[in-house]
């Protein structure tokens, strides 16, 4: 699996892009992803929703199993990608582009979240 070097991730495997305006895009990384299985329906935070980094913000829900969602950052959900609950098999298929969850005007950036290379080793030792 090759993480894209732009994102930054979190220890719960999420990914979050760069904020552009302030707002950043928040999907689940392609190894959250497979560990899951095939995803069958996602509840998304909606627009106006506050996040707060660490903390629940809606749930994927897989043939294998339910997983939360965490939100990476804390701030105020502008968009929630629609096409993913119409169709929650993108997150498996397309986890960096078309699975994207949602955009988050980011208010509180925690320092914790880790480059694609240190995610990748992360994620090597199984966790």
């Amino acid at each position: 699996m090759s993480n894209p070097q732009q994102l930054r991730y979190s220890k719960e495997h999420e990914w979050l892009s760069d904020a552009e305006g302030g707002v950043a895009t928040v999907g689940i990384t392609e190894f959250a992803a497979s560990a899951l299985g095939d995803v069958v329906f996602a509840q998304l935070p909606a627009v106006g929703d506050t996040v707060t980094a660490g903390e629940t913000c809606g749930e994927l829900e897989s043939t294998k199993s339910v997983s939360d969602l965490y939100s990476p950052v804390s701030g105020e959900v502008v968009e929630s990608n629609q096409d993913v609950v119409d169709n929650p098999a993108l997150v498996n298929t397309d986890p960096f582009e078309g699975g994207w969850l949602f955009k988050v005007r980011v208010a509180e950036e925690p320092g914790d979240l880790l480059s694609a290379d240190e995610y990748a080793k992360l994620t090597a030792a199984g966790n």
